[in-house]
Formats: C-alpha cells, sequence, structure tokens
C-alpha cells in the first residue's frame, strides 16, 4: 500500500497539469464558439437574407451597423468553395427579388470584400441606361480613373423609402479583383457599368450615397424634373458635386485605407 501511495503522490503534479491543460483548451474552445462574428463568415442566417438599412451619422446603432464597418478580405483557401458560391447565388438572389442593378456583401449583413452588377433589360428603372452583364468582384482594387466626373441621381437597397441623392462618380474607372475561383481579373467599365461599380464600391469602402449627396430629393420629385430637363441627367459633373467613392485610392486594398 505504502508503494502504491508514493507512486500516486509522484503522479499528482503531472494529473494536475493534465486537468488544468484540459480546463483552459475547453474554455478557449467555448469562448471562440460564442465570440465568433458572424458577420466575417458565409453562415446563412436562419431567418434568410435581408437587406441591411442605413442609419444616419447622428443615430444609434451605426457602429453595429454591417454597412459601416470594415468588411474582410477573401482568403486563398475560400476561393471556388461550396460556401463561397451558395453565397454568392444568395446575393444574386436578394439583388433579383429586390429589383436591384448591383448588391455588396454588407448590405446582407456580412463583412465580406464582395460585391455584384447587374442591369438586365427588363429592369424599367434603368433600361434607359443599357445592359450591363452579371460580374462579381471580390476583393476589389481601384488601379486607375477618369479625370472626367459624370452626375447621378442614386437610390439604393439600402436606403429604402429615402430620397434619391446626386452625387459626382468617375466616367470610367479600372479595376483588379479575382473571381470566384480565385483568378485575377483586370479590366475597365465605362457609362452606367462604372456607375453601379463606384456605387457598390463605396459599400465595401463603408456607407451609402446618404452620407455624401447635398441635393436629395423624392424619386416623384425627381423624375418629374428629369423628364421636364429641368434637371441635369449624366452630365459631365464639376469638383463641386461631392464625389460619391470619395476617399478611394488607387491601387490600394480595401482594409488598407
Amino acid at each position: 500500500m505504502e508503494i502504491i501511495k508514493q507512486q500516486v503522490q509522484q503522479k499528482l503534479p503531472m494529473i494536475k497539469n493534465y486537468i488544468i491543460f484540459t480546463i483552459l483548451l475547453m474554455t478557449a474552445f467555448s469562448h471562440t464558439s460564442c465570440s465568433t462574428n458572424k458577420s466575417l463568415t458565409f453562415e446563412s442566417p436562419k431567418e434568410g437574407y435581408k437587406v441591411v438599412q442605413h442609419i444616419p451619422k447622428n443615430k444609434k446603432g451605426r457602429d453595429k451597423n454591417a454597412l459601416y464597418l470594415t468588411p474582410r478580405s477573401i482568403k486563398e483557401d475560400e476561393f471556388n468553395t461550396p460556401e463561397l458560391n451558395t453565397f454568392i447565388d444568395s446575393m444574386n438572389a436578394v439583388m433579383l427579388r429586390e429589383e436591384g442593378v448591383g448588391i455588396a456583401a454588407n448590405q446582407l449583413g456580412k463583412r465580406l470584400q464582395i460585391f455584384i452588377i447587374e442591369a438586365m433589360d427588363d429592369n424599367s428603372r434603368y433600361k434607359v441606361l443599357g445592359t450591363v452583364n452579371n460580374q462579381v468582384f471580390i476583393n476589389p482594387i481601384i488601379t486607375n480613373v477618369s479625370k472626367e466626373r459624370k452626375n447621378f441621381w442614386h437610390g439604393c437597397l439600402s436606403a429604402n423609402g429615402e430620397d434619391r441623392g446626386n452625387v459626382a462618380t468617375f466616367k470610367w474607372i479600372e479595376y483588379e479583383c479575382k473571381n470566384q475561383k480565385g483568378e485575377i481579373q483586370r479590366g475597365r467599365l465605362d457609362g452606367f457599368a462604372a456607375v453601379i461599380f463606384q456605387h457598390e464600391y463605396r459599400h465595401l469602402m463603408k456607407g451609402t450615397y446618404l452620407d455624401h449627396a447635398k441635393h436629395l430629393l423624392p424619386k416623384a420629385e425627381l423624375d418629374e424634373k428629369l423628364k421636364s430637363g429641368e434637371l441635369p441627367f449624366f452630365e459631365t459633373a464639376d469638383e463641386n458635386l461631392p464625389l460619391l467613392i470619395e476617399g478611394y485610392q488607387l491601387n490600394t486594398r480595401l482594409e488598407d485605407y
């Protein structure tokens, strides 16, 4: 019995260390599981995706709104995965359901550097401006812009019921991004496609046109004034008109702004 007692006493420190290690490991795992920020993942909400709405600067909750928090870049091992592809399918479905011409991930509460542009022929709100083919932009950067700027009256899926706002966008932009497979894509967008790109890029830069526009009008009133020619539409804008993507930096990742 004395020998057994001595053996147990010798092993006590090892047993205690093992117990402490196990407790710490379980605590860390539990903490990680509970504290995972779902807005930084591809996990779908149980109730389905809803479009996140704009919150004015002086209102409570803006600091927790995905539209105003920095989105993360997509990692190399996340490209061409079921999780990424399913999320992009969801983005397309919401954009189609809401009759939008573009959508960014943080409009769905996901702080991810992804957005989509597309303007269909049967979209009555933007038919006059022509078709824009569906394109997915992942981890986008702007590599070059035109000197000329165009005025445009913006609405937004994240500004439901809000007035339209007049802001300037570059006539054309050049970009670099990745597609769903992780392949580098480079290109140039002009006209309406460039407008939509910059609108969605603004979301990933954090914010909406409502944070920048100085001239706002209800849609019905705006439509009448545009129809009568009282207001300019998609004409050259001077530097007095607020730039939608104010603060952009050429050849710079969004997280480095």
